[in-house]
């Protein structure tokens, strides 16, 4: 029986790493003619040859065992493109004229071996066959492919021969099953070294390089080289070239496992048909062919699918590598652990930067429950992640994770569950993101909402508080200086009267001060700026405490050379009052040799003003710490603290660009750091207002005690600290001074104050006060509330400076706070001075007989300015 060579199938227009994969040039003829044609005969060629070489090794009748040039046809329709099938067919048919077939039959082998490497190329290339044949689906496909292929060529090319009269009826069974096996094999054999020809080649260890082929080509020999047909031995030994092809395609890929396949199958071919080697059969070829085309066909797809999965592996593992070292790299920590029962997880992996986050080593972290990193505290956090861990879903949340120092840090967790086998959840992945500074800036921010909120209300509370409060603390300078007048002589009940009176002003003084704190809290007010030195501000700080603090602790100062800073000088040494007083009660009373109150001034290494104020008392506790600057928090009993003296320090210093530290460890007391930015070099002390408005306002105590100051300071400290109320201030020349004030109980406590030496008139409104200057009435001074309803006094001011603009220097504010960004921006431009409410009686008596002395002043120079102008003309 002859058999006539079955053509392959055709593959992909481009060779490329992909073999039939989505887009690829095309190589069409028409295109490139003359290359076209140079591969059309080249493939020619290659088939006619490889179809002498399968005839060469063909038993008798010219039955060949594999045909390989059905490996060569869809090798090369893969390589070169599909539409090189012409070359093809033209060598199908040269082939079989070749072997003096009829016509006939000729053209159907032709069209039988076209349509086997077409349809293969055409499967391939649809399910994206890899030119590689690096994985396992690609192996199975090119068997799928060169089976389907094959069975066409079968089909087609015996019917042919029977019909041209070459294969007898009887036989077309057992010949069409020899032509499609001798094709399959061919395609197994021969295509996949075609294919990998331009892979890149891999340096492999020398001594497997030369020793597998060696030992191949010695069991070869031994199994194909000698006269043993049936011989159990020779069976034995063929079994050995299975280990030989597994070594080629683990060590060597998919080109070892295809070259040492193709080499067995050669030598076995060859041996068989001569008669040699255990698959030769004499009197029953067709079942030694049988046998013979399953072992070379076993071996074949073994080393190939051995290999494909070799090289999936490790191209897993590269993958794998890449992510482990991908995932190690990254700056988010991640942790990987694995579900051994429903519920329990251990810990497999983390990378770096979960270790720094967490402060442990790695070997610490791996397996481990991954809840053990969770804070002892967070029970809800607990909860949450077990019921999450229960259902199999993700979860995101910020948790708080545990160093070994015992501190906690923020992050931000994505927990995903994985499915490796699709339905189980075998792995939990957790990523973990530091979020600790944005969790403290969102306090912060939240706590500066807070401060806002409580800016605002002491801002309306100050100033509702102010008119009640002024109208009072007159009232009661009234009634003390009523009673006073009774002098030593006066009943007993009289000076018990006159005693309550002064406790009740002494109260309405400590009023008056907490509202003046609220509103330095609510940033009211624009305090005047210059040039400070902070070595000057500390004396005068220490000797309002100096008394109280004689009986709790000694007190040292070390003075350095500090930076003058630009700031109000007012404001800062009410900070290192503060300071000192929160030190002072820091330590109990009764062992003043065992403690000391430090102050020291100098430079910071950042070229800050540096002020420290340490004491050794209890110190501050932890849970303490954080809040101690919270408006409102004190830890003092009831009635001895507001909470506002710290909150107000670190406001003041925060409007003056610095910044306000604390330190300390419990029962190693505490410091205080101030630190201030130093003025520019090339400033000059400002003057900010005029000297009017500096009288006025240095009438009030730069060193009032803060109402954080604990009562039993206060005894010790009122004689130096509180106004003296008693005192009467002069009251200067006899004027007409106009009040103007929305407040009548107000306008009428000032006018009880002021009649006994001026003649006093009030009004409510400022259109009244307005119309009763335009009809002629002459004031020396005008005391005008700032805020009114309808026309308030900055209205008034700029009605005076158009109609009566001599009135102007003689206009005196009177403010409860402002609140208003324009109001703010006029009490900073303005020359007249402004008395806040409530108002001490001595200062507004004082603030009126300098506001006239300066009306006599002005009325003297006009008058001189009169006279010289009067002798000139009469001279």
């Amino acid at each position: 029986m002859t058999h006539v060579p079955p053509a392959l199938s055709s593959g992909p227009e481009a060779p490329g790493g992909v073999i039939i994969q989505g887009q690829q040039q095309a190589r069409v003829a028409a295109s490139f003619p003359v290359r076209g044609l140079a591969e059309g005969l080249a493939l020619i060629v290659v088939y006619l040859v490889a179809a002498r070489v399968g005839l060469s090794l063909a038993a008798d009748d010219h039955i060949a065992p594999v045909w390989l040039s059905s490996g060569v046809a869809l090798g090369g329709l893969l390589l070169l493109g599909v539409s090189r099938w012409p070359a093809v067919f033209v060598a199908a048919g040269l082939g079989g004229l070749a072997l003096e077939l009829p016509l006939g039959a000729v053209l159907g082998i032709c069209v039988g071996s076209t349509l086997e490497a077409v349809a293969g190329a055409l499967l391939l290339r649809r399910v994206a066959c890899s030119r590689e044949l690096n994985r396992v689906r690609d192996v199975a496909w090119l068997g799928v492919g060169a089976a389907l292929g094959a069975l066409l060529a079968a089909a087609v090319g015996p019917l042919s021969l029977m019909w041209g009269g070459v294969l007898p009826r009887a036989q077309w069974g057992a010949g069409a099953w020899l032509w499609w096996m001798a094709d399959l094999l061919g395609i197994l054999l021969v295509t996949p070294p075609l294919l990998l020809l331009r892979r890149p080649r891999r340096v492999r260890a020398a001594w497997e390089m030369g020793v597998l082929p060696a030992v191949t080509v010695a069991v070869c020999v031994g199994v194909f080289a000698f006269p043993q047909p049936g011989s159990g031995i020779a069976h034995s030994l063929a079994f050995l070239l299975f280990p030989l092809s597994a070594w080629a395609a683990l060590r060597f890929g998919p080109r070892g496992a295809a070259l040492s396949s193709l080499f067995i199958a050669m030598a076995a071919i060859a041996g068989t048909a001569r008669g040699l080697g255990p698959f030769f059969t004499a009197g029953a070829l067709p079942q030694g062919l049988v046998v013979l085309q399953l072992f070379i066909g076993v071996t074949a797809l073994t080393g190939l699918l051995l290999a494909a999965a070799r090289a999936e592996r490790r191209q897993a593992a590269e993958v794998l590598e890449l992510l482990a070292t991908t995932v190690r790299a990254v700056q988010e920590g991640v942790l990987i652990c694995e579900v051994r029962e429903p519920g329990v997880l251990h810990t497999v992996f983390v990378n770096e930067a979960l270790c720094a986050l967490v402060g442990r080593r790695r070997a610490e972290l791996v397996g481990t429950p991954p809840g053990a990193l969770l804070a002892s505290g967070d029970s809800g956090e607990r909860l949450r992640l077990a019921e999450t861990l229960r259902e199999e879903r993700s979860l995101r949340a910020e948790v708080a994770l545990t160093r070994p120092d015992g501190t906690r840090v923020w992050s931000e967790m994505q927990l995903s569950p994985v499915r490796a086998d699709g339905e189980a959840v075998t792995h939990f992945v957790a990523t973990h993101r530091d979020v600790t500074a944005t969790k403290e800036l969102q306090a912060r921010l939240v706590a500066a909402e807070r401060v806002a909120a409580v800016g605002t209300l002491a801002a309306g509370v100050g100033h509702e508080i102010n008119n009640p409060l002024a109208y009072l603390a007159l009232n009661l300078e009234a009634a003390q200086r009523s009673l006073a007048a009774e002098g030593a002589e006066a009943p007993a009940r009289v000076r018990d009267a006159l005693g309550s009176v002064r406790g009740a002003q002494e109260g309405a003084e400590r009023i008056r001060l907490i509202v003046r704190d609220l509103q330095v809290f609510s940033r009211e007010g624009a305090p005047e700026r210059g040039l400070v030195d902070l070595n000057a501000l500390v004396p005068p700080a220490v000797r309002v405490v100096l008394h109280a603090l004689r009986s709790r602790a000694r007190l040292v100062e070390q003075f350095g050379p500090v930076p003058r800073v630009l700031g109000s000088e007012a404001r800062l040494g009410q900070v290192l009052l503060n300071l000192l007083v929160n030190a002072l009660q820091a330590i109990p009373e009764g062992d003043p040799g065992r403690h000391e109150v430090r102050v020291r001034t100098g430079t910071a290494p950042s070229g800050y003003a540096r002020v420290e104020v340490e004491d050794t008392g209890g110190g501050i506790p932890p849970d303490v710490l954080p809040r101690i600057f919270d408006p409102f928090f004190t830890t003092k009993a009831s009635g001895e603290g507001t909470g506002l003296g710290l909150a107000i320090c670190q406001q003041i210093i925060r409007t003056h660009g610095g910044e306000l530290h604390v330190h300390s460890v419990p029962g190693q007391g505490a410091t205080f750091t101030l630190l201030l930015p130093p003025a520019p070099v090339q400033s000059a002390e400002p003057s900010t207002s005029p000297a009017l408005r500096g009288n006025a306002r240095g009438l009030e105590a730069a060193w009032s005690v803060p109402p954080s100051l604990s009562p039993s300071l206060s005894p010790s400290l009122s004689p130096s600290l509180s106004p003296s109320l008693s005192s009467s201030a002069s009251p200067g020349p006899r004027g007409r001074v106009l009040i103007v004030d929305d407040e009548p109980r107000l306008a009428q406590s000032m006018r009880l104050l002021l009649d006994p030496y001026h003649d006093v008139v009030t009004v409510t409104r400022g259109e009244e006060a307005l119309a009763r200057v335009a009809g002629g009435e002459p004031f020396d001074v005008v005391l005008c509330d700032l805020q009114m309803p309808g026309m308030d006094g900055i209205a008034v001011y700029r009605r005076l400076v158009e109609e009566a603009p001599a009135l102007v220097s003689r206009l005196v504010f009177i403010s409860g706070g402002v609140s208003s960004p324009e109001a703010r921006a006029f009490m900073e431009t303005v020359a007249n001075p402004v008395l806040e409410k409530p108002v001490r009686p001595d200062v507004l008596l004082a603030t009126v007989a300098a506001t006239l002395e300066s009306v006599a002043r002005e009325q003297e120079r006009e008058q001189e300015a009169r006279d010289a102008v009067g002798a000139a003309r009469h001279g």
